[in-house]
């Protein structure tokens, strides 16, 4: 491990012993996405759920959205939040990991309001009428853009919608980027800054959050 390295790794130590604890359902479902996935680093974590938890806590949502389930860790920070009478919808496409979010799900306080699909999620919003409270994006990053423009009518006035990955492990500062990925990660920043509807951030926490809300 090189000095740098060492030091991040202290940073992430000293943030994670700084922050709200981490429910102990979320801890048993980190150490299983550990040993059990062949990409953990995919799962959103501590210092990300946490904030996704206070976001959710603060809206109080009665509908959320989440692209992108993975195991399941994301969905259960922002379920936290949810209010009583909520419902958070859970979208991905790999029905080979399934049965690990519907574990935890079941094994949740919050079992009742999770609708879990196995579901494309251009699909899905082209086909919804509902509208969202609070929206997750964390999957299939070359359709980032295209998400934005999907989900930009399903929200309403205080809505809040959050792209995970927006930093591309720096890649975003390449000026001419081979990767279809990298290039829609870098319209979908362009399109979140320049729309005139939205207020946004870049929260530079992990890989880069997109932290949005409409006007």
């Amino acid at each position: 491990m090189s000095f740098f390295e060492e030091k991040n790794a202290e940073m992430d130590r000293y943030l994670e012993n700084h922050a709200s604890p981490e429910p102990e359902i979320l801890r048993k479902l980190r150490r299983e996405t550990f040993q059990k996935t062949t990409q953990p680093h995919m799962i959103s974590g501590y210092q990300q759920g946490r904030l996704l938890t206070i976001i959710s806590k603060i809206l109080r949502p009665k509908n959320i959205l989440e692209i992108g389930t993975f195991t399941g860790y994301a969905t259960l920070c922002m379920a936290e939040g949810l209010s009583k009478e909520g419902k958070l919808t859970t979208l991905d496409v790999n029905e080979d990991l399934a049965y690990l979010p519907k574990k935890y799900f079941a094994e949740s306080e919050f079992s009742n309001q999770i609708n879990f699909q196995i579901q494309d999620a251009k699909e899905f919003l082209k086909e919804t009428d509902e509208v969202f409270d609070l929206v997750f994006i964390d999957a299939d990053k070359e359709n980032y853009a295209e998400y934005f423009r999907l989900i930009k009518p399903k929200t309403k006035s205080g809505s809040v919608v959050i792209f995970d990955n927006v930093l591309w492990y720096g890649k975003v500062l390449e000026d001419n980027p081979k990767q279809k990925s990298t290039k829609v990660i870098k319209e979908l920043n362009d399109l979140a800054a320049k729309d005139e509807d939205f207020e946004n951030l870049i929260l530079p926490l992990r890989d880069g959050v997109n932290l949005l809300r409409k006007k």
